[in-house]
């Protein structure tokens, strides 16, 4: 990593021609990126990422940064690139995200600028050549759950029975998620990659694993967020009130309305297990044990709906017996 430091400074220096700048490590996100706040001579700021390019690729990044920005959101601006090092220096949107201000008072008038935005994305930044949402990488999202989570965390392998109900229960969330309109899904869209900015806000991070895919996604990632939660009966009027703004947008119909809560709910299970077990990989396998803790909230999105939904029945019952006890 210092090897990295150093090649970021030289590009910073040589290439991009800064001079007198300050440096300074800002966060990780949960892949293998970095990212460092850049403060010039003269006080002006960027955000330097650090992409290994054997493990990441900035060229995804870059392109969706263009598109949300030619549509007048808040993507960070691009002052440099150097793609093959895995190198971008990116405006600076701030240090204020979603989750540092969200509160009762708060979450009406941030929510009602995210969906605006989110609006916006679903409506008008073309899929062509975004990779398909499809069955497989769905079911290998799944899959985390069973591996890192119950596998490797907690040492758990599932009798036949269990392994059916899963198996079952995946089919059913692949199917509520392919039968929904198409559109591009950034696929983190929440409260930890929304910033809090200048005209326009929110500030969009983290969309270079931009999809094309089913409508409800990037709107359960925000409502039924891993980080932060709220009254289900607050969601429900947000996801109902972003169903009418996406039918005047084009997005959705009128006649999806029987359809569209279940979708929403049974989109939120396939992602918040997929989610439950990155958080695990994360700490197994990277040694990021901060993730844990946001493991019970982001299964019990999913215990919210047992009642409502008696084909969960079985996965509630194994979350509670060997996950939430």
């Amino acid at each position: 990593m210092n090897e990295r430091l150093a090649a970021l400074n030289s590009w910073l220096s040589d290439e991009v021609g800064l001079l007198g700048y300050t440096i300074e490590a800002v966060s990780g996100d949960a892949s293998f990126r970095r990212y460092f706040r850049v403060t010039g001579a003269a006080t002006e700021k960027w955000v330097a990422m650090d992409a290994p390019p054997d493990r990441e690729d900035c060229r995804p990044f870059v392109e969706m940064a263009r598109q949300l920005g030619r549509l007048g959101l808040h993507a960070p601006g691009i002052h440099a690139q150097e793609i093959e090092q895995g190198f971008l220096l990116l405006e600076d949107l701030g240090a204020v995200h979603y989750l540092d201000v969200l509160n009762n008072d708060t979450a009406d008038r941030l929510y009602g600028d995210a969906l605006a935005a989110l609006a916006v994305v679903q409506a008008c930044v073309p899929t062509d050549g975004l990779p398909h949402y499809d069955a497989a990488l769905l079911l290998r999202e799944m899959e985390l759950f069973r591996e890192w989570l119950l596998g490797r965390h907690l040492g758990v392998h599932l009798g036949d029975a269990e392994s059916r109900m899963l198996e079952e229960l995946f089919g059913l969330l692949i199917e509520n998620a392919l039968e929904q309109p198409r559109v591009c899904v950034l696929r983190d869209f929440h409260s930890r990659n929304l910033m809090v900015t200048s005209s326009p806000s929110p500030g969009i991070l983290d969309f270079q694993d931009a999809v094309y895919g089913p409508a409800t996604y990037d709107l359960v990632s925000l409502l039924k967020d891993c980080y932060i939660d709220w009254d289900p009966v607050r969601i429900r009027e947000w996801a109902v009130g972003y169903f009418q703004l996406a039918v005047q947008s084009g997005v959705l119909r009128d006649e999806h309305e029987v359809k569209f809560l279940r979708w929403f709910d049974l989109m939120g299970v396939q992602r918040h297990l997929k989610a439950a077990g990155i958080f695990a990989r994360l700490h197994v396998r990277d040694g990021k044990p901060g993730y844990l803790k946001d493991i019970p909230r982001t299964l019990g999105y999913i215990l919210k709906l047992e009642r409502g939904y008696p084909e969960l029945e079985g996965l509630c019952r194994l979350i509670k017996s060997l996950i939430l006890d």
